[in-house]
C-alpha cells in the first residue's frame, strides 16, 4: 500500500527502532507511548484490520506468529512476569488509527482495566 506508514516502515522507506524482525514480522517502539513499554508488532504483509484476515493456514500461522513475538519481547523487556497486555484494535471506533494490522504490546507499569 502506497500510503500505509507501517508499509513504508516495513519497506525501509521511514525510520523506524527496529527491535524485532524476521522474514514475516517486524517490530519496533510506538512513537506516541501511553506505557513504558510499547511495542508494536506488524506483519510485513498489509493487511487492513483484524477483519480482513483470511482462515487460510497463512493468515492463521501470522496471527500465532504475532502472539509469539509478543510473549518474546515481553520477556525481552522484563514484563513478563510482571504483567502486560497485548491489544488490536479493530477499525474506526476501536481506535484504528494505521489500516495495517498490528499488536500493541503495553506493560512496564500497571495498566487498569478500561472499557
Amino acid at each position: 500500500m502506497q500510503d500505509c506508514i507501517f508499509c513504508k516502515i516495513v519497506n525501509g522507506d521511514l525510520p523506524a527502532k527496529i527491535i524485532y524482525q524476521d522474514e514475516e514480522i517486524i517490530a519496533f517502539d510506538d512513537i506516541h507511548p501511553i506505557a513504558p513499554i510499547h511495542k508494536l508488532i506488524v506483519p510485513r504483509k498489509h493487511i487492513a484490520t483484524l477483519n480482513d484476515l483470511s482462515s487460510s493456514s497463512n493468515d492463521k500461522n501470522l496471527i500465532s506468529n504475532l502472539m509469539l513475538v509478543a510473549q518474546k519481547l515481553a520477556s525481552e523487556f522484563n514484563i513478563d512476569k510482571s504483567g502486560y497486555r497485548v491489544l488490536v484494535n479493530c477499525n474506526k471506533d476501536s481506535g484504528q488509527l494505521i489500516y495495517h494490522l498490528h499488536l500493541h504490546l503495553l506493560g512496564g507499569r500497571p495498566l487498569a482495566f478500561a472499557c
